[in-house]
């Protein structure tokens, strides 16, 4: 399995993630964007691999578990 985890000392609170995976991926008030889902299905996969290529802060890591 694999998990998205966002490094907050390097999200600049773009959204772009919860744009591209708003399944997975969701800006809050304090400007930050967070995993709402540490074990998504198979099926985002691609979509989270999508928000890791396009977040400009390169703030998201997809590891294995």
């Amino acid at each position: 399995m694999k998990k998205p985890v966002i490094d907050h000392d390097e999200c600049i609170g773009d959204g772009i993630c919860e744009q591209i995976c708003p399944e997975v991926f969701e800006l809050r008030d304090d400007g930050l964007a967070y995993v709402i889902n540490e074990n998504p299905d198979e099926s985002l996969y691609d979509k989270i691999e999508e928000a890791v290529e396009e977040c400009p802060a390169a703030a998201i890591t997809f590891e294995e578990q």
